[in-house]
């Protein structure tokens, strides 16, 4: 059974930083690519950013760029998202993500509260 699981989600005020982690179990996900996605109160989920398997490659949102990092460590199976320069707009559930190709199926976790305060 596939479950990723994030953690480090808090109140911090405006110019702040969280660290975000996602663990992941059930399988190996060294192969896989992995992202972080955000769902703000009455809006759309939205890419934040991925990583490739091997960490080498990296895409982020506009909105982030500069001020999010995105890396992983295969050996605990675990990603983070270092979130620094964090703006009340920043404010969302963030959700960890894989796809994984050969069984087609896309793997969310339950998210976890990031709220910026002004």
């Amino acid at each position: 059974q596939v479950q990723l699981v994030e953690s480090g989600g808090g109140l911090v005020q405006a110019g702040g930083s969280l660290r975000l982690s996602c663990a992941a179990s059930g399988r190996t996900f060294s192969s896989d690519v992995m992202g972080w996605y955000r769902q703000a109160p009455g809006k759309e989920r939205e890419l934040v950013a991925t990583i490739t398997s091997t960490g080498d490659r990296t895409i982020y949102a506009d909105s982030v760029k500069g001020r999010f990092t995105i890396s992983r460590d295969n050996a605990k199976n675990t990603v983070y998202l270092q979130m620094n320069s964090l703006k009340p707009e920043d404010t969302a559930v963030y959700y960890c993500s894989t796809y994984i190709l050969s069984r087609k199926v896309r793997y969310w976790g339950q998210g976890t509260q990031v709220t910026v305060s002004s």
